[in-house]
């Protein structure tokens, strides 16, 4: 049995209410192989109904956050049904993270290219190593980067996103953090600190308040500016009429910390 084959494709600890889930493909750079997928789907559906955990953080190891789909495998599986399968597998990862009910952070160091960049485009919020960068390059190899654009064209705006898909070209961390793609950028050494101060920070609050609100967040977007208000609306009143809402309320006004139930 190879090595690779040997250890779990994905690693996972829960620490402080924040499930790290770390891709664990470090000598493939983490290529999101069928085998690697699956086991990030299965952990994210556990993880949405674990009470215990309130925020994710996404992590890689190696020397690359993720290098996008597996090449090699795509090669050795030259079939119509292979490959429409894996880009309906990748698809359903990307979707599930926009729709698990608690926040979703990528921890980047390395390259994020292809799917790799998909998936920190897919996160609700990026921090990243200074030393990161991150492309589309699916055009260099005649291959456009069409399930990535999904998800990057909803992060940056539209002549960036083109730019990255039509050249190929990597940019660093800075430029991702000017274009949208990741929130933050600090030094290698800082990256860990960083993930969990804001991963903390984020699990301090009100687990039902936050499924509300992140739910409403990527509905709203897709819709009209009238239906977008009408639902904010109604999202808005539902999340009003919850306990942790009065909580909240009333503790802000006793100047006292808040006791969230989730409820």
């Amino acid at each position: 049995m190879s090595q690779e084959h040997s250890e779990a494709l994905l690693l996972r600890r829960t620490e402080a209410g924040v499930a790290w889930l770390t891709l664990n493909r470090p000598a493939a750079r983490n290529a999101l192989s069928v085998g690697l997928m699956a086991a990030l789907g299965a952990a994210l559906a556990e993880v949405a109904d674990d009470a215990s955990v309130r925020v994710v953080v996404i992590a890689a190891n190696g020397p690359a956050f993720c290098a996008g789909h597996d090449l090699r495998e795509m090669r050795a599986n030259p079939g119509r049904d292979f490959t429409a399968a894996l880009f309906t597998q990748c698809s359903a990862l990307m979707t599930r993270i926009v729709r698990l009910p608690k926040p979703v952070i990528a921890r980047v160091h390395g390259i994020a290219t292809a799917a790799g960049c998909q998936l920190v485009a897919s996160c609700d919020l990026a921090v990243a190593a200074s030393d990161a960068r991150f492309a589309t390059p699916g055009v260099n190899i005649g291959l456009f980067c069409s399930t990535p654009m999904v998800a990057l064209s909803r992060a940056v705006g539209r002549k960036a996103a083109m730019e990255m898909l039509l050249t190929g070209e990597m940019i660093d961390a800075a430029r991702a953090r000017e274009l949208g793609l990741i929130n933050r950028v600090v030094s290698p050494e800082a990256l860990d600190a960083a993930v969990a101060a804001v991963a903390g920070q984020i699990a301090g609050k009100s687990a039902l308040t936050l499924a509300i609100g992140k739910e409403a967040f990527y509905r709203q977007a897709e819709m009209d500016l009238d239906a977008a208000y009408r639902y904010a609306a109604e999202a808005m009143t539902r999340n009003m009429l919850a306990r942790d809402a009065a909580e909240g309320i009333d503790a802000f006004l006793a100047k006292r910390a808040p006791v969230w139930t989730d409820s």
